[in-house]
């Protein structure tokens, strides 16, 4: 004890001037936004840096398992050009003049949280690519996110795992609709709520995203109902479901952007703005 009050002692002019620089620097980045916006960006690149490497490391092990997901994935888009080539027998359809108004962008997860209330993933991919707050993720499976944050090489991703996630979902089969959420007990199972009483609601279902923002396309996958239950208002279900996604082993994602975002935010706000 006696030596620890020396050191204090012998080093308080420097000690004193650490404090008051913590200080200084801690105020500086509350009361200017430039300066906050700089430092969140400089620890995106210095932690996405760290990341990065840790990914390069654990995905080299897991390549055959990769390559076969990049196999099953080809297999069912060759499924679904072959199911839009049927579409009239007689005429012929070139698949690679489909025009969609989605642009995907391929990316590695170089971080994953699962354990927590509010999970992130940390991306490769940032601005100079392209990436934007509020473009949708998801993976080869199914459902994954939306974009909250970017710097020029990273972005970070708000999962459905997260208490703050709301996204619009509907059941496949009778085209319900209801909200998306979790209840932060299990990584495998989220919640769609909302759902009316007279939905035909029957366990091993498929629920899809539902295309009524311009965040993702209707029809991604999300998972099949589990069980549910009727909520207390006595209108309505809580259904539980089966994620197809393993949100605690995710390796690549695509980000998907709406061409047609910015046309149809502007043309709803000048609906709002008339009335």
């Amino acid at each position: 004890m006696q030596q620890i009050l020396f050191f204090l002692i012998r080093n308080k002019n420097f000690l004193l001037f650490l404090v008051l620089f913590i200080i200084s620097f801690v105020l500086t980045l509350q009361s200017h936004s430039f300066h906050k916006n700089k430092f969140i960006n400089s620890a995106n690149l210095v932690s996405g840096g760290i990341y990065t490497i840790k990914s390069n490391v654990s995905g080299y092990f897991n390549l055959k398992k990769e390559n076969q997901i990049l196999i099953d994935e080809n297999i069912r888009f060759r499924k679904h050009v072959e199911s839009l080539q049927g579409l009239d027998t007689n005429s012929n359809i070139d698949s690679t003049t489909l025009s969609s108004k989605y642009q995907f962008v391929s990316a590695s997860v170089i971080n994953n949280s699962y354990h927590k209330s509010n999970n992130r993933l940390t991306l490769n991919k940032g601005t100079k690519d392209q990436v934007k707050i509020d473009l949708g993720v998801i993976s080869s499976k199914g459902l994954v996110g939306i974009i909250e944050n970017v710097s020029s090489n990273y972005a970070t991703v708000l999962t459905i795992l997260n208490t703050n996630s709301q996204i619009n979902t509907k059941l496949k089969n009778s085209n319900h609709f209801g909200t998306l959420v979790w209840d932060t007990k299990n990584p495998n199972v989220v919640q769609l709520i909302d759902i009316p009483r007279l939905a035909p609601v029957v366990v091993g279902d498929t629920v899809t995203t539902g295309g009524m923002s311009t965040i993702f396309p209707k029809g991604i996958l999300i998972g099949v109902i589990k069980d549910y239950f009727i909520n207390q208002d006595k209108n309505s279900y809580t259904l539980n479901i089966n994620l197809f996604n393993d949100m605690t082993n995710l390796e690549h994602v695509y980000i998907i952007d709406n061409l047609d975002s910015e046309e149809i935010k502007l043309l709803e706000n000048a609906i709002e703005d008339a009335k």
